[in-house]
């Protein structure tokens, strides 16, 4: 185990003195990296790079921050294999699902994108007497999203390439169980033009959550993750006067009909129960209630 995962920020890598934390390929239970787990220093260092970085981002025109995406859209389809096995390894859900995963990331890079014509705003003459109204969107600041295990490469896109489209920068707090796929993506994204400081990622546990949620200059939070912990960061970060976003679990159910072609519901549950290792709201537990049933030899 040689690998060492540290913090992007300001464009470049970090590796303070701090604390460590194995990475576990959950396939072989062997270390594959070590991750640096962030102090309040080196969240307050990231604020600060995304506090500085925007207000040029903030003054760059909308068209102009879409041209980053579709280059950074480009990168990742370019990069797709290599960003599906780095999923593979830290997450332990095969190649074909972590494809997928990162498709659904792309899409929400090509809505940020469209983002240019929703920025518009309005104009309304005459809503009365010698009164005409305007209406226009403004970006916060800094802004930061903490995201869970399950999806280490959709879930961030969910949340920062609209973000900073709409002009803010972000601060990024991965998953520390498997952090490099997005620390990756961070980096294809300078790569496709991005301004250094926009997008930062650090990686660390609920020390370095506390601290963005308490940071003066975080305006607003995004949150994917267990229920009890979505509860307690919106509490935290309500109180603190943030704009909080926070979605807690989820489960789905299914319903056999009995008109229902066999061969192809059971293809259906199994993907829906065990796709991405089981592990994401939309699946299906597989739970029988009742007495089990009973069989009749012959």
């Amino acid at each position: 185990m040689n690998k060492t995962i540290n913090h992007f920020i300001a464009g470049d890598y970090r590796d303070p003195s701090e604390g460590r934390q194995k990475v576990i390929n959950p396939a072989t239970g062997a270390a594959v990296a070590s991750v640096a787990l962030a102090n309040d220093k080196t969240v307050n260092r990231a604020v600060t790079a995304a506090a500085k970085a925007y207000p040029a981002w903030r003054n760059t025109p909308p068209a102009q921050r879409a041209q980053v995406m579709f280059r950074l859209k480009q990168l990742l389809e370019q990069r797709t294999d290599e960003i599906a096995e780095i999923v593979s390894v830290e997450h332990g859900k095969v190649l074909h699902d972590a494809k997928g995963e990162l498709q659904r990331g792309i899409e929400n890079i090509e809505f940020a994108c469209g983002i240019v014509q929703l920025l518009k705003g309005e104009h309304s003459k005459n809503v009365g007497t010698h009164i005409d109204c305007w209406s226009e969107f403004q970006p916060l600041g800094v802004v930061c999203g903490i995201t869970p295990f399950n999806f280490p490469a959709m879930v961030p896109l969910w949340m920062w390439p609209a973000a900073v489209m709409c002009g803010n920068s972000f601060v990024l707090k991965p998953s520390e169980q498997n952090p490099s796929s997005a620390l990756f993506i961070a980096k294809l994204a300078v790569e496709a033009g991005l301004p250094p400081g926009v997008l930062n990622v650090v990686n660390g546990d609920k020390c370095a959550v506390d601290a963005l949620i308490l940071s003066r200059a975080v305006q607003a939070v995004s949150f994917v993750g267990s229920t009890p912990v979505a509860k307690a960061i919106y509490a935290k970060a309500s109180a603190a006067g943030k704009r909080c976003q926070a979605l807690g679990g989820a489960k789905n159910h299914a319903v056999v009909m009995p008109d229902a072609d066999l061969a192809a519901t059971v293809n259906g549950l199994m993907g829906a129960a065990y796709g991405s290792c089981g592990e994401r709201c939309m699946a299906i537990p597989l739970l029988r209630s009742g007495p089990p049933p009973t069989c009749t030899a012959t």
